[in-house]
C-alpha cells in the first residue's frame, strides 16, 4: 500500500485510540486502499457500511439501511420508535454488542438524521447512554464530493431539526469529540499545475489564472476518434444512456447479450452493471472491477475497445498497451455480517453472487457513478451541474489536464459550493492532529478503559432496581428467594462497589506516577490482584446465588419485570467477571478488548431455564412432592390451555407440600383451594400426595 505520514497517524488512530475519525481527502489520496488495507490488519471487531449498494459492494460492507434495518425515510423520531419495530435477531444484537469500530465509507453521503438513527440503534442494544453507544466511528469520504439525497418534501422537515443535513450536523456526532484527519499526497494526479487548479475547485476559491487555464481545455466541436478512448461524464441519467444506446446501435454487426448469473440475495441497486448486457465489437468498453489475478491487466475504471465477441470471453485492447485483454465473467459478492461459531469472531458470509463480464458500455458515464474512477481521457459535460461537487467530482476523475476535454467552457455558476461544507473543512484543514495529540488520547483511551473496568455504576443500577422490584412484590416471592436476594443486595454494596470505589483512587495515584499502563510494573500488579478479587466475590456474591433464585411467579408481569431485570443484571456481572479473567496478568490493550468482546456475546446465548430445585436449599419440606404436584399443575394447565396459577397458586403449592392434605375436608382448608377447585382438581392432588406418603412411608 501506497503509505504517508499522514496515513501511518490515521492507522494508529483508529488501532490504538477510542477517538472517532473524520478521514478526508482529495479524490486520489488513497482513502478507499486506507480501508482495503485497514480490514486486514485492524485488530478491533470491525463492520463496514455504506449509504449505497453500490458503494457497500466496492467497500466490501453491507448498506447502512440493510445493517441497522432502517426504513428508506426521514428518522427524525427515530429514537421513539416502538421496540417491534425494530426486532433484531439475536446474532445481529451479539455483532452490534461486541463492536469496536464502525467503519462509514461515502459518509458525504449520509444524512444528518440517518446518522442519527445508527447512534440510536447502537445505543440501544448496547445498553448505553454514550454517544453511538461508545463504539468508534471511522467515517471515510470527501465532502467537497457528492452530497446527501434529501427529497423536495423532506427538506422544509429535515431543516426544523437540523442546521444542515450532512453529517457534521448530527446530534450525535456533536455530543463527541472527533478528528478530522486530511490526506494531501495526491497518487492520482502527479502534474502539481493540475493539482493546485482541481484544490481551488474543491474550495470554492478558482480564481482567474486557474479558471483561464481550465478553459482551455474548451474545445468546440471536439470530435474524439475511437481509438483514442475518451469517456463523455456527464450531469443526467438519461445523457449517459442516450449517447450509450447510440453509439452501439452505429456499429455495425451482431449484438452480442449476456445475461447475469445471479445467486442468492444480490439487490438490484447494488448491481455493478447491468444484469443483462449488450455489447458489439468494435464497442468502447469500461472496466467495472479491478483484475485480482497478480498481473493486474485492468482496474475499475479502465476504458477500452472490443476487438473480439463470443459468447464465453471477450477481449479488450486499451489505448497505449500491445496486448489485448482476455475478459471472462467476474463474480460480485453479497456479504453478511455474522458469529464464528467457535471463535466468536465477526465475519463475512457471502448472502448471494452476482457474475458477469466486468464491462460496461463506456462512450458515457453519469458524474454521480464516476465517483472513485479514473480516466485517462474524458470529455466533460458539466453545464448543467446542479449539485455541491459535482464538477469537482467530474475534473477529479482525470489523470492529467491534458487527458480532459471540457464540452462547454466551466463558469463560476457551474461550481455549486455550499458555504456550511466550506466552513466545516476549514475548521477541519487548521485542527489537524499530530504525533503529540496521538500519544495523549491514546493514554488517555487506555486510562478509560482502565477506570472502566473497575467502575460498576451500572451494577448499582441494576441492582437497585432489583431492590425496588422486590419490594413491591414480596407477596410473590418465596422467603428463599426473598432472603437470596436480600444477602446479595447487602453484600454487593460493600463488598464490590465500595471497594471498587476505593480501588479507583489507587488507580488514579499510580498513573500520576507513571501514565503508561503498561510500563507501570506496580500497577499492573494491582491490577492482577483486584481482578482476582472482584472476579471471585461477583462469582461468589452474584453468579452462583442467581442460579438458586426461584423466579418461577405467578403474575405475569410482575414475572416478566423481574426476570428481564435480573438477567441484565446477570449479564453485566458476567461481563464484569469475564473481562477481569483476561486481566489476572495486567492490563493488555488488545487482550481486555477481545475478552470484553467476547464475553458481551456469551451473555446473550441462549441459556437454559433456571433448574431451581428445593431440594437444593432446604427450604421446602418434601421438595419431590413439591415438584410432583408443580409438573402436575403445569401439566394441567397445558391441557385447559390457561395459565399455571389459575390451577392453584403458587402460594398454595407451597402450602399443600407443608400440610399434605390427604381428604376433601383437610383439602378445603388449603388458601386457594375453594369448591370448584376441589371438585376440579381434588381427587388427582390427593391422590399425588397419598401416594407420596407411602412411598416415603409417612
Amino acid at each position: 500500500m501506497q503509505t504517508n505520514p499522514q496515513l501511518d497517524l490515521a492507522k494508529k488512530f483508529v488501532m490504538y485510540t477510542g477517538q472517532n475519525i473524520f478521514l478526508t481527502g482529495k479524490a486520489g489520496t488513497g482513502k478507499t486502499t486506507f480501508l482495503h488495507h485497514l480490514r486486514e490488519t485492524a485488530p478491533k471487531r470491525m463492520v463496514v457500511v455504506a449509504p449505497t449498494g453500490v458503494a457497500a459492494i466496492n467497500a466490501r460492507g453491507v448498506t447502512i439501511h440493510s445493517f441497522f434495518q432502517l426504513p428508506p425515510k426521514l428518522h427524525i423520531d427515530f429514537a421513539n420508535m416502538k421496540p417491534e419495530q425494530m426486532r433484531f435477531s439475536r446474532e445481529k444484537i451479539n455483532i452490534i454488542r461486541s463492536l469496536d469500530l464502525l467503519v462509514i465509507d461515502e459518509i458525504s453521503m449520509v444524512r444528518a438524521d440517518l446518522l442519527d438513527a445508527v447512534d440510536a440503534t447502537l445505543r440501544r442494544f448496547r445498553h448505553s447512554t454514550t454517544p453511538f453507544g461508545g463504539v468508534q466511528l471511522l467515517m471515510i469520504g470527501d465532502l467537497q464530493q457528492l452530497s446527501p439525497v434529501v427529497k423536495d418534501d423532506e427538506s422544509a422537515l429535515l431543516k426544523e431539526h437540523y442546521d444542515t443535513p450532512y453529517f457534521f450536523s448530527s446530534k450525535a456526532l456533536q455530543k463527541t469529540s472527533f478528528v478530522g484527519i486530511e490526506l494531501t499526497q495526491v497518487f492520482r494526479q502527479q502534474d502539481n499545475r493540475f493539482i493546485s487548479m482541481l484544490n481551488k475547485v474543491r474550495s470554492g476559491d478558482l480564481d482567474g489564472d486557474a479558471l483561464d487555464m481550465l478553459n482551455k481545455r474548451y474545445i468546440p466541436d471536439f470530435s474524439p476518434k475511437d481509438e483514442d478512448g475518451y469517456i463523455t461524464l456527464c450531469t443526467h441519467n438519461f445523457q449517459a444512456h442516450r449517447i450509450n444506446e447510440s453509439k452501439l446501435n452505429s456499429i455495425p454487426g451482431r449484438a452480442y447479450h449476456y445475461k447475469a448469473e445471479i445467486h442468492g440475495t444480490f439487490p438490484e441497486y447494488s448491481y455493478p452493471t447491468d444484469s443483462e448486457l449488450t455489447l458489439k465489437e468494435k464497442a468502447q468498453v469500461m472496466f467495472v472491477k479491478n483484475d485480482l489475478s497478480p498481473e493486474k491487466r485492468y482496474y475499475n475504471g479502465k476504458i477500452g475497445k472490443i476487438t473480439r465477441i463470443g459468447d464465453k470471453e471477450i477481449r479488450v485492447l486499451c489505448p497505449g498497451e500491445p496486448d489485448e485483454i482476455a475478459v471472462t465473467p467476474q463474480k460480485w459478492e453479497n456479504v453478511r455480517y455474522s458469529l464464528n461459531d467457535e471463535t466468536q469472531e465477526i465475519r463475512e458470509d457471502i448472502e448471494g453472487s452476482f457474475e458477469q463480464f466486468p464491462l460496461k458500455p463506456a462512450w458515457a458515464i453519469t458524474i454521480h457513478k464516476s465517483q472513485g474512477l479514473t480516466f485517462e481521457r474524458a470529455v466533460i459535460d458539466a453545464e448543467a451541474s446542479f449539485a455541491h461537487g459535482q464538477v469537482y467530482v467530474a475534473l477529479s476523475r482525470c489523470k492529467t489536464l491534458e487527458g480532459m476535454v471540457l464540452r462547454s467552457p466551466i463558469s463560476q455558476r457551474s461550481i455549486v459550493n455550499d458555504h456550511a461544507i466550506k466552513g466545516f473543512t476549514q475548521q477541519i484543514e487548521q485542527s489537524q492532529p499530530d504525533e503529540n495529540m496521538y500519544l495523549t488520547v491514546s493514554k488517555a483511551y487506555q486510562h478509560e478503559l482502565l477506570k472502566d473496568l473497575f467502575q460498576f455504576a451500572t451494577i448499582r443500577s441494576r441492582i437497585s432496581y432489583i431492590d425496588r422490584v422486590i419490594g413491591e412484590n414480596r407477596g410473590s416471592l418465596t422467603g428463599f428467594t426473598l432472603s437470596i436476594f436480600a444477602q446479595m443486595i447487602n453484600r454487593t454494596r460493600p463488598d464490590i462497589i465500595e471497594v471498587a470505589e476505593r480501588f479507583q483512587l489507587q488507580i488514579n495515584a499510580l498513573l500520576s506516577q507513571q501514565s503508561d499502563i503498561e510500563k507501570n510494573e506496580t500497577l499492573q500488579k494491582r491490577i492482577g490482584q483486584a481482578s482476582e478479587y472482584f472476579s471471585t466475590k461477583i462469582n461468589e456474591i452474584i453468579l452462583e446465588p442467581l442460579t438458586k433464585a426461584d423466579l418461577d411467579i405467578d403474575n405475569k408481569a410482575v414475572k416478566k419485570q423481574l426476570n428481564d431485570a435480573v438477567t441484565n443484571f446477570e449479564n453485566d456481572a458476567r461481563l464484569k467477571h469475564d473481562s477481569m479473567l483476561a486481566c489476572l496478568s495486567g492490563f493488555k490493550l488488545s487482550e481486555y478488548l477481545h475478552a470484553r468482546a467476547i464475553a458481551a456475546i456469551q451473555k446473550d446465548k441462549p441459556k437454559e431455564k433456571r433448574t431451581f430445585t428445593p431440594a437444593e436449599n432446604g427450604e421446602i419440606e418434601n421438595p419431590a412432592l413439591f415438584n410432583r404436584l408443580r409438573a402436575w399443575r403445569t401439566k394441567k394447565a397445558e391441557e385447559i390451555q390457561k395459565p399455571a396459577f389459575t390451577v392453584f397458586s403458587q402460594k398454595t403449592l407451597y402450602e399443600l407440600v407443608h400440610f399434605m392434605p390427604t381428604d376433601r375436608k383437610s383439602l378445603s382448608q388449603i388458601n386457594g383451594i375453594g369448591p370448584a377447585k376441589i371438585e376440579n382438581y381434588g381427587k388427582d392432588i390427593i391422590s399425588i400426595i397419598m401416594d407420596y406418603n407411602k412411598a416415603n412411608e409417612i
